[in-house]
């Protein structure tokens, strides 16, 4: 099927539009998981076994957090970026 988006009604692109934002934000959300999961997990569990001990669970609680604020960070830069560049054009 051959749908070009200029047969697409403006109620119809605003619909498509907003299933394209929000799969792209599931997208990125999973990754964010993804990444963090891998990289704290690396850098705070050395040898794993059935459970993390204390030291471990405080570890990975503070690599997620420095991540996300991390994540935050870069995000809200990029968006500023995008708003910036979307009034010049």
């Amino acid at each position: 099927m051959d749908v070009s988006l200029e047969n697409l009604s403006s109620s119809q692109k605003d619909e498509l539009m907003t299933t394209i934002k929000q799969k792209i934000a599931i997208a990125n959300a999973q990754e964010l998981v993804t990444k963090m999961t891998e990289k704290c997990f690396k850098k705070c569990v050395g040898k794993p076994g059935q459970d993390l001990d204390g030291s471990e669970q405080k570890c990975i609680a503070m690599c997620m957090d420095r991540f996300m604020d991390s994540w935050n960070v870069v995000s809200r830069a990029l968006t500023q970026r995008l708003q910036q560049e979307q009034y010049k054009g």
